[in-house]
């Protein structure tokens, strides 16, 4: 028994390792990506501060066809409401636009029901640079145990940035191919 008891004992330890580890990591996480259109800010702005506009550019649209939305609120900017449930990849949730900031800038409430549930906070800020926009997409919020748990396998920053990056590829496609986006 003593020959299974040293093993088990490195095992234990190297197991509390981890368990301290993950508790050092910091308490809110931080998600960010820009790119650069070839567009004025004003012919950005719609495609982020109306919500019945996000199908047309977001990543998550594509990833269940068949995910259920409701559009509630104001048509658009501060009290929009988008709501969705679906597959396992998009699960359930809610976002609403909390401020609105005509041509530069949007914050939302991210709800995520299921899932995970999780309460964040993301933005989109768009930085006119002479017959460009810099468009920084956002999100940030609280980094409980298990999320600090699951970054010492998964880089949430990977994931979700990857899925950002995409988002603002189709953005740019969409507004570089409108008609106001001619300067």
């Amino acid at each position: 028994m003593t020959r299974f008891k040293r093993p088990l004992i490195i095992a234990t330890l190297m197991f509390a390792a981890v368990l301290i580890y993950a508790a050092t990591k910091p308490d809110v996480f931080h998600v960010e990506r820009s790119i650069s259109i070839k567009a004025a800010p004003e012919t950005i702005y719609p495609f982020v501060s109306d919500l019945h506009r996000f199908a047309l550019w977001s990543p998550y649209e594509k990833l269940d066809p068949q995910m259920q939305r409701r559009l509630s609120g104001a048509p658009s900017g501060k009290g929009a409401i988008y709501e969705w449930e679906g597959n396992n990849q998009v699960g359930r949730g809610r976002m609403e636009i909390t401020a609105a900031n005509p041509p530069t800038g949007v914050t939302l409430q991210l709800d995520f029901f299921s899932p995970v549930q999780a309460h964040n906070l993301a933005e989109f800020k768009l930085r006119p640079q002479a017959q460009y926009t810099t468009v920084t997409w956002s999100m940030s919020g609280p980094a409980p145990y298990l999320s600090k748990l699951m970054t010492l396998f998964f880089s949430m920053d990977e994931m979700v940035g990857s899925q950002f990056e995409e988002g603002l590829r189709n953005l740019k496609t969409r507004a570089e191919q409108s008609p106001a986006s001619q300067i």
